[in-house]
């Protein structure tokens, strides 16, 4: 479902409304894409209890807002993987979305992040990773990103355009309670039209603020920036925060420990826990539990 407006709407004062969706839109007369994104219980649910600092937390936004909005056009069932790996004290980024928008992710310090570090110390030398799983084939592809000195952002945009030949701009702000982002794209038959467009569009996105960003929603937001352009808004998709335990995979690490090491740390500790990183949860194992595990049946 679609909808095609010219913007004819009034704008209330700024209010951050509880949504968790992304948007598809396009300029019709330029062949330039889109999407908006505005997440809050679920971004919330991501980052809860993890003690992020305001530079971690931008960095981590930033990459889930390209995952979601890469895995928002898969056309198969399987997930898209995003990962950041470097030598600087945030060793790794990790961000995984489903091809239904359920997402989870993680970010691994070795040390403590300030907030005047700047990008070199944080992230360090280092590569995008992204893996596009088919779950219908059982079947992997993945494609390697340097990173671009000036950020992740940039780093993204490179990818799109020399990998998929896209030029692309995205905008990301991350709070403790909201995830936004717009990302615009230019389409392939851009040349069959204004040959200006893109850099109108552009111009003109480029005067988004973070208040705008993370207070309107899609049709507010593209109405402010673009009220003299013709814009086809899709209908809005759900993103959710899904981070289920595997319990299954953490007794094979106990398994794999052996039962004379694993009863010894049991009687030492009383019992055995083990962090999930990735859902920032805690799995914890008694007597009964290595009993099932070491069973012989």
């Amino acid at each position: 479902m679609m909808r095609c407006i010219k913007f004819i709407l009034m704008l209330k004062p700024f209010k951050i409304t509880l949504m968790n969706i992304i948007r598809r839109f396009l300029f019709k007369d330029l062949d330039i894409r889109g999407q908006h994104l505005s997440i809050n219980h679920t971004w919330q649910a991501m980052i809860n209890d993890r003690g992020y600092s305001k530079q971690v937390r931008q960095l981590f936004g930033e990459l889930s807002a390209l995952a979601i909005m890469l895995a928002n056009g898969m056309k198969h069932k399987g997930k898209l993987t995003m990962q950041y790996q470097g030598n600087g004290v945030m060793s790794l980024l990790l961000v995984e979305v489903t091809h239904d928008r359920k997402i989870r992710g993680m970010v691994r310090s070795d040390g403590v992040i300030k907030d005047d570090d700047n990008l070199d110390t944080i992230l360090g030398e280092g590569q995008m990773v992204v893996t596009l799983y088919n779950a219908q084939t059982d079947s992997s592809f993945q494609s390697f990103i340097p990173r671009n000195p000036l950020g992740l952002i940039p780093t993204f945009e490179d990818y799109f355009s020399q990998s998929e030949q896209l030029d692309s701009k995205l905008w990301v702000s991350s709070t403790k309670d909201n995830l936004s982002a717009m990302m615009i794209q230019k389409m392939p038959e851009i040349k069959k039209n204004d040959e200006e467009g893109w850099n109108r569009i552009t111009a003109l996105a480029s005067t988004i603020t973070n208040e705008e960003l993370c207070g309107l929603d899609a049709e507010q937001l593209l109405h402010r920036l673009f009220h003299e352009e013709t814009v086809q808004l899709f209908t809005q998709e759900q993103v959710d925060y899904e981070c289920q335990q595997d319990r299954k995979r953490f007794e094979k690490i106990i398994f794999d420990l052996g039962e004379d090491d694993a009863r010894n740390l049991l009687k030492e500790r009383g019992e055995i826990s083990i962090h999930n990183e990735i859902c920032n949860e805690h799995l914890f194992f008694n007597e009964q539990d290595l009993n099932r595990i070491f069973s012989k049946d």
